[in-house]
């Protein structure tokens, strides 16, 4: 009970205090040009199923997720691809830089929705991408290879 308590008082200030913020006025900023670095990796675990058991339930479907069922010995492991960071925040009117580097999978084809920009990700090599972030908002950047995990979030913050 003393723990819902506390929660739902989190709560009520997160959302006071949310609420505050979005009544002030952003700061306008002038545009920047912003180089952000991005690489493509495949973080991945493994047990033995003496240690942990085996997952019944299937992982979603699509080139993200890799489960290996156990081997001889026991071990099984888990995989996903990822875009790191997940998270990228830029000011409208930037001048943006992405700079990917490919460090597991031998390919990521990508979009950037709603910027319609479309390119390759090679293991080894830098793909570089420049655009003007003029519209705000929050934009997937999905590998069409690796989804659904494969996905981070460009946020362009309006300019005000």
């Amino acid at each position: 009970m003393r723990f819902a308590i506390a929660i739902a008082i989190a709560v009520s200030f997160a959302c006071a205090a949310g609420a505050a913020a979005a009544a002030q006025p952003r700061a306008s900023q002038a545009p920047k040009h912003r180089t952000i670095y991005i690489a493509a990796i495949e973080p991945k675990g493994g047990t033995h199923v003496d240690q942990e058991p085996f997952p019944d339930e299937p992982l979603p479907s699509g080139g993200g997720y890799g489960l290996r069922k156990p081997d001889d010995k026991g071990r099984w492991e888990v995989s996903t691809y990822r875009w790191e960071p997940g998270t990228i925040v830029v000011n409208q009117g930037d001048k943006v830089t992405l700079e990917i580097v490919g460090i597991n999978g031998d390919e990521h084809p990508f979009t950037i929705e709603g910027y319609w920009i479309s390119d390759v990700v090679r293991r080894g090599r830098i793909t570089r991408v420049n655009f003007t972030a003029d519209k705000a908002g929050i934009f997937k950047i999905i590998c069409r290879k690796h989804a659904p995990a494969m996905q981070a979030d460009l946020v362009v913050l309006e300019s005000r």
